[in-house]
């Protein structure tokens, strides 16, 4: 097809196999569509498309993208206001005739249905990282890593210490919108028990907040972090290297766990142990 068709905070490209959907930067535009960029949509992807009315004089192009097609919405869940959904083109409603004329030439070249059996669309690039309420998350492409915060993070994480979860080792993500209450990433484990902890207390989650966490940059992490476990082989059983850690830190941790304990948080075994593992480290 070749052509473009421009709409309120994106533009979506038709080429043979594919739409290219490219998302505007501007105080109005959602900040989910300016994280993303750009986005390339495979027609295999692709389940159906729809036209509908929307608000104040305007008509909606969505595409429906297949069950498990893209991580990013995978991961979403349905959880995802209008707003903000990727894959809606908001359009003034005198342009209803132009947009039918794509929703049809679109459907025509659409030949696929049902789940997908694996991800089609690109998950977002890696390195990234966000800042939660009780920690620091970052992905790196090959492993997650949780620094836990001094003012937020629980004593069970703080117990636990700092996190690092090799992609190998995980089959998934539980990602809980920072727009509802107790919004989360929890990590999922190949060998996860049947139930899990609250994530305020569990060393494989962090807890999002008021300003923590917030949309644009926890979703594309927990996509990412999604495509890559499903793409990667579990990690075998090794001994892991020793990391060495800033002596300051490893001090600041150690006061930090002093402070638990004479509260009343941290058992008089429990603070031996992990300050003989801090140590350790230097």
């Amino acid at each position: 097809m070749g052509d473009v068709l421009a709409g309120f905070h994106a533009a979506w490209e038709f080429d043979s196999d594919s739409v290219l959907i490219r998302y505007e930067r501007g105080i109005r535009t959602p900040k989910l569509f300016q994280a993303l960029g750009e986005r390339r949509i495979p027609l295999e992807a692709v389940a159906g498309v729809t036209l509908a009315p929307g608000r104040r004089g305007t008509v909606v192009l969505r595409i429906e993208p297949r069950p498990g097609a893209d991580p990013l919405m995978e991961a979403a869940a349905g959880q995802l206001k209008d707003g903000s959904d990727p894959y809606r083109l908001v359009l003034p409603a005198e342009r209803e005739t132009l947009a039918e004329y794509y929703a049809d030439e679109l459907r025509a070249l659409l030949t696929e249905s049902g789940p997908a059996e694996r991800h089609l669309v690109s998950a977002p690039g890696t390195p990234l990282h966000f800042k939660a309420y009780d920690g620091r998350a970052s992905f790196d492409g090959e492993s997650v890593s949780f620094r836990w915060s001094w003012t937020g993070a629980s004593s069970a994480k703080w117990k636990a210490g700092d996190q690092s979860f090799p992609v190998g080792e995980l089959c998934g993500v539980e990602w809980r919108s920072p727009e509802v209450f107790e919004g989360h990433l929890r990590l999922l484990h190949r060998d996860e028990p049947a139930s899990s902890p609250q994530a305020d207390q569990d060393p494989a989650a962090v807890v999002f907040g008021l300003g923590y966490g917030p949309v644009h940059e926890s979703l594309p992490f927990a996509a990412a972090v999604l495509a890559a476990a499903r793409t990667t082989a579990p990690v075998p059983a090794v001994a892991s290297a020793t990391v060495r850690r800033d002596p300051a830190d490893i001090a600041d941790r150690i006061r930090h766990l002093g402070e638990l304990h004479r509260a009343g948080l941290v058992t008089d075994e429990e603070f031996s142990v992990k300050k003989a593992e801090l140590l350790a480290e230097l």
